[in-house]
């Protein structure tokens, strides 16, 4: 798969959202943006508490900026806190650097889009991040040592 589109972010935010009923996790906002950080998707659901769509974007939209997942980038921010405090400033506050901002990869590696998730412990919104990526045949991408 090549190409990211309206029908396959539908898809990814529903097997995310799946993947989190099936783990029991906090009520999630879920959001997939484009290569050039445009929403195509975004579902929260009712019980999700404030900021989160707000907090799921701001994690896809800081994965694909910075062109790393955003485990990356908490690792990132824990070493160099003063970049990160000028990067959110430079942003806007558009960045969250913790685990839940996935980047959406096709077979050749280019990047296609991100996810974002928050609701859950970080590595829980990650985990259904991944989870709905793979689910439409995209490789996913967040970050980390132990990633690419």
């Amino acid at each position: 798969m090549t190409r990211l589109t309206l029908e396959v972010a539908t898809r990814i935010v529903d097997a995310a959202l799946e993947h989190a009923a099936s783990r029991d996790a906090k009520p999630l906002a879920v959001v997939v943006l484009d290569a050039g950080s445009h929403p195509l998707v975004l579902k929260r659901n009712e019980a999700a508490s404030l900021f989160r769509a707000e907090i799921a974007t701001a994690k896809a939209h800081g994965a694909l900026g910075m062109g790393s997942g955003s485990r990356t980038l908490a690792e990132r921010a824990a070493a160099s806190p003063c970049f990160f405090t000028a990067l959110s400033a430079v942003t806007g506050g558009r960045i969250v650097p913790a685990p839940g901002g996935v980047l959406i990869r096709a077979d050749d590696g280019g990047i296609v889009g991100a996810v974002g998730i928050s609701g859950d412990q970080s590595d829980i919104d990650e985990a259904c991040a991944i989870a709905g990526i793979v689910a439409v045949g995209f490789v996913p991408d967040p970050g980390g040592s132990h990633h690419g």
